[in-house]
């Protein structure tokens, strides 16, 4: 066999043609002796004795017995107090655990909060009471707004009107300086005739005075022929048909000038009624749009306002999401660490039972070497 350690002695004889196995890093040496013609197996549980070459026929001494068997016991006395300040640290370790989850685990009682309930209540009221105060004045100032944007709806709608009258006044002042015009250029032609009938009659007057001077006269003649036309009825004939013929003058004028100021009148009341018309139509088109868009205005405050609360809603929910995921995390932080501590443990627990199982293959070769 080999030993390996603090020491190097060896006490052994012979010649070993068996193999051995050494685990252990304390002083210790290689026992053996005599001639051994078969398999060994050495085990060292913490410290570095071999026992090697036990096969076959073999001889040891009485002093090899005795310090061999000392530094077994002594092995053994080693490994039964490490076994024991193992199992100590265990149970403390154990009571730990139970302690923590104690404190911190599913079965802690819940804290008491209830001192915090009366200020929780007054704070809650507090919020309750400034989220009213502040939709009261949101929806003064939307009130407020709509006011104002219904006073400038109206405000435009009269405007508008105005211009169209306005407008509607110039055009109807272009047809009254035409209709002037027109009747200016008849009375222009009344006066042209009127001046034309007195020359007439001034014409008629002066030919009547001279065909009377012609007839006052005091040549006489006597012809004893046929009484010659009558002169005095031919003038009343030309009279009769000047007047006549300026009465009908004059009554066409006047029809026609009749005529044309109806005519114009009749354009002048169906423009009238179209623009009155049309003034009715757009106004009452204004009245719908302004109740188009009061209606508008009313929707996009709502709007708003859902939107706001939604985003409220929302920040409050992501702030609670948020408080929820930071607890959901220390929880799988302190899984961790408690994975991490039971995987520890149940590393200790293993290299424990390996220990265990060395020690139990340590003793049983103890019984074996006293056997």
């Amino acid at each position: 066999g080999s030993g390996r350690g603090f020491s190097g002695r060896s006490y052994c004889g012979g010649v070993n043609y068996g193999g051995g196995l050494s685990v252990g890093s304390l002083a210790g040496g290689s026992y053996g002796g005599g001639n051994c013609y078969g398999n060994g197996l050495g085990f060292g549980l913490g410290g570095g004795v071999v026992v090697g070459g036990l096969g076959g026929d073999c001889l040891l001494s009485s002093c090899d017995e005795k310090v061999t068997m000392q530094n077994l016991n002594d092995r053994l006395a080693s490994y039964l107090d490490k076994v024991k300040c193992l199992e100590k640290e265990n149970a403390e370790l154990e009571c730990r655990i139970r302690e923590w989850y104690a404190t911190q685990g599913l079965s802690c009682e819940p804290r008491d909060y209830s001192c915090y309930y009366k200020e929780i209540e007054d704070l809650q009221n507090q919020i309750v009471c400034a989220t009213i105060d502040n939709n009261k004045i949101i929806l003064d100032i939307d009130n407020s707004r709509m006011a104002a944007d219904d006073f400038r709806v109206k405000y435009e709608t009269e405007l508008a009107l105005r211009q169209s009258v306005e407008a509607d006044i110039n055009g109807l002042r272009q047809v009254l300086d035409q209709l002037t015009l027109c009747r200016s250029d008849l009375e222009a032609q009344l006066e042209s005739l009127r001046e034309e009938l007195c020359c007439l009659k001034k014409n008629h007057e002066e030919e009547m005075n001279c065909l009377r001077k012609q007839s006052t006269g005091d040549v006489s003649v006597e012809v004893n022929a046929c009484p010659g036309p009558d002169l005095r009825q031919i003038l009343e004939d030309l009279r009769c048909q000047y007047e006549t013929l300026i009465a009908r003058n004059r009554k066409e004028v006047e029809d026609w000038y009749e005529c044309k100021i109806e005519e114009v009148n009749r354009e002048v009341i169906t423009s009238g009624q179209e623009v009155e018309t049309c003034n009715n139509q757009v106004t009452e088109l204004r009245r719908q749009l302004q109740a188009l868009e009061i209606d508008l205005q009313a929707q996009l405050s709502q709007r708003n306002n859902l939107e706001s609360s939604l985003a409220e809603t929302e920040c409050q929910y992501n702030t609670l999401l948020g408080e929820l995921q930071n607890q959901i995390t220390c929880v799988e932080q302190q899984l961790a660490e408690i994975r991490a501590e039971i995987e520890c443990q149940n590393q200790e627990y293993k290299t424990l039972l390996d220990v265990k199982c060395r020690l139990e293959q340590e003793i049983q070769t103890y019984r074996c070497l006293l056997e």
